[in-house]
């Protein structure tokens, strides 16, 4: 009886001492998480990298604390730790492409090439970004689809953030007849420019005779406007200049061909 309580008593001490290295072990995996996810919100890294990297500095810890309290317990940690491994290499080589997901989404979000609300053209789509997550991001195109974007694919490839500046170009290029007057044509283009209140004075508006081409003599037309006006503003020149130009005269030439054909005498 005496062996058994001996063994009862020490058994329990163990337990208790593994009971005790769990909940104080929780409680540090709890305040080092803190601290962690606390210096990330003050360098304005993105709310979702924050949780996942909270989540996984946590979990981290806290398999730490597990294999502390089984070793108090006295099993043997060591093949414990050998069989995590293993588990853990296997689900790493199992899920390979969504790490290099979760690489690339780290990255977006520390080095933020677009944020939510942004047009952007990136691994493959064009749209505005509904959401980043970690593995993916959510983009809706103008005739309202999901697109879902491994974040690999856009690591992987340009980015273009049409949303980035404030201000954007308008590039046109206008082409009208040889026969046309030159100096009508752009005192014109300039008029219309400058009546659309949305076309910015600085930077100021462009216009210039760009080329002598095949069938037309083009014009550059260049004028800023804010990013929310881009498509707005271009589709109304656009129309304004080809009625304008139809009311002063102004062709605006097709290409065309000359065709000459020799007659050779029978």
């Amino acid at each position: 009886m005496q062996e058994y309580i001996d063994l009862a008593i020490a058994y329990g001490i163990k337990i208790i001492g593994a009971i005790a290295v769990f909940i104080i072990g929780k409680w540090i995996a709890q305040l080092l998480t803190k601290a962690f996810r606390k210096m990330l919100e003050k360098s304005n890294t993105d709310v979702t990298l924050v949780k996942f990297l909270g989540d996984l500095i946590y979990f981290g810890l806290l398999v730490l604390v597990i294999i502390a309290a089984l070793g108090t317990l006295g099993v043997n940690t060591t093949s414990f730790a050998a069989i995590i491994g293993a588990a853990g290499l296997a689900i790493g080589l199992a899920l390979q492409a969504n790490f290099s997901n979760f690489g690339a989404g780290v990255v977006i979000l520390f080095l933020r090439p677009f944020k939510v609300g942004d047009f952007v053209e990136a691994g493959g789509a064009a749209g505005s970004v509904e959401a980043i997550g970690i593995f993916n991001t959510t983009i809706k195109t103008g005739d309202n689809r999901i697109i879902i974007v491994p974040n690999s694919n856009i690591i992987g490839g340009n980015i273009v953030n049409y949303s980035k500046e404030p201000i954007r170009r308008i590039d046109l290029v206008i082409g009208v007849g040889y026969e046309d007057d030159l100096k009508l044509v752009k005192n014109t283009l300039e008029e219309i420019l400058a009546s659309d209140e949305r076309i910015l004075k600085d930077p100021a508006p462009a216009v210039a005779l760009a080329e002598l081409a095949d069938s037309s003599v083009n014009f550059n037309v260049r004028p800023w406007v804010k990013s929310a006006d881009y498509w707005a503003v271009r589709s109304d020149l656009l129309e304004k200049i080809k009625l304008t130009f139809d009311e002063k005269g102004i062709n605006i030439p097709y290409p065309q061909m000359d065709v000459h054909i020799d007659q050779k005498a029978a």
